[in-house]
């Protein structure tokens, strides 16, 4: 066996209707002033209403921070933190979608009192020095994994983005409530439900840091992802479907923190830079074509995954049959969830797609852990074979 590291949120608490207790939650970390992190939406969609009187009861100051986009830049997390400055924050609580999640964890660092580092300095991996505040995850889709990885992603450009990789970002506490994803339409269910199927199978490939512990989460992840997102999907207020799909994503979440996705990821990005294709979306479109590119030097993986993936549908065959059996399966996810399927119906330009494969490679971060190397001339054409 390899040597291998695995590091993981502190608790993990995996019930529907727990984020109702988010103030006692709070309080039982010392906290007397506490910045919610979110999206417009969020709040528009009145979802704090029922979090938010369990502050006045717990005698704890609350604020909100509901300015956080898609896809947020510099800008969006440094107001955030001169918000959680002007209240004197003691924890930080994300509540959404990656988005939200990931400037809560910026927040959390870089709000502390004993901050001194500027936002440019901790880009990279293990950059962050210091201190954070306290912080806890609330996600209120089934996807990033947020809630468990020590990454925060920040958009630094009109296409580019960087990454603050830390174990100071992982939090103190996930809080896994289906509850709170009951609103999501059939669509972001989807993308989000395939991102994390997504990020469990590349976890499970992963050239460099793959180990047991992140296997065995990849697999279970896969398992639930795949057996509960048809219901998520058509059948939006299946609390059981929807809290198995958070735990999926939790789980998956695990495994690529400690075992990194690879070309599917790479390849996703830049459709995100250019289009604003979300990711979850920009995932789905390049995975079968991804996989088919990885499937020579993948078979034995892929096999193994089919069982999960499948279940009691799969078919008996050989190491080969059953990883095609995996592919197609993946390739037909799409247009089944009512997603887009190709680049062409998301809106990307055919004379885009050599610059998009130049882009791919600058995430050289995340190629280095594909189990089949990927040289810019196979970039491209899986973006033509993805295109139409």
């Amino acid at each position: 066996m390899q040597p291998f590291s695995f590091a993981t949120t502190a608790q993990i608490l995996c019930e529907t209707g727990a984020a109702q207790r988010l103030a006692k939650l709070c309080g039982e970390r010392g906290a007397r002033r506490v910045l919610i992190v979110t999206d417009p939406g969020i709040a528009r969609l009145g979802m704090l209403d029922d979090v938010l009187p369990g502050f006045t009861v717990a005698e704890i100051a609350v604020a909100i921070f509901s300015d956080v986009t898609a896809d947020p830049g510099q800008k969006c997390v440094l107001d955030a933190v001169s918000r959680a400055r002007q209240l004197g924050a003691d924890l930080i609580v994300g509540f959404g979608g990656g988005s939200s999640m990931d400037v809560a964890k910026l927040v959390a660092l870089l709000a502390h009192p004993q901050c001194t580092q500027p936002i440019t300095e901790l880009y990279g991996v293990d950059k962050a020095k210091g201190q954070r505040l306290s912080l806890i995850q609330v996600p209120t889709t089934a996807g990033t994994g947020s809630e468990v990885t020590p990454i925060a992603i920040v958009t630094t450009g009109d296409t580019t983005k960087m990454g603050v990789v830390s174990p100071l970002l992982l939090p103190d506490l996930a809080v896994l409530d289906a509850v709170c994803t009951l609103g999501l339409p059939p669509a972001v269910t989807a993308a989000t439900g395939i991102d994390a199927m997504v990020h469990a199978i590349e976890a499970y490939t992963s050239k460099l840091k793959r180990n047991p512990l992140s296997s065995l989460l990849a697999r279970e992840a896969l398992r639930l992802l795949a057996a509960n997102l048809d219901q998520a999907v058509y059948n939006g207020s299946n609390l059981v479907a929807r809290q198995a799909m958070l735990l999926g994503a939790c789980l998956a979440g695990q495994a690529f923190a400690n075992a990194p996705v690879a070309a599917v990821h790479a390849l996703a990005y830049p459709l995100g830079g250019h289009f604003h294709i979300p990711h979850g979306l920009a995932n789905s479109l390049v995975l079968p074509h991804v996989l088919r590119f990885n499937l020579p030097v993948a078979v034995a993986d892929y096999a193994e995954l089919a069982v999960p993936l499948l279940g009691g549908r799969l078919q008996a065959g050989d190491c080969q049959s059953l990883a095609e059996q995996f592919v197609s399966e993946l390739a037909q996810l799409g247009a089944r969830c009512g997603l887009p399927v190709t680049l062409h119906e998301a809106g990307v330009h055919e004379g885009s797609l050599v610059q998009l494969a130049r882009d791919a490679m600058q995430q050289q971060r995340l190629l280095m852990n594909n189990p089949r190397e990927v040289s810019e001339a196979d970039a491209l054409a899986i973006y033509q074979a993805a295109y139409r």
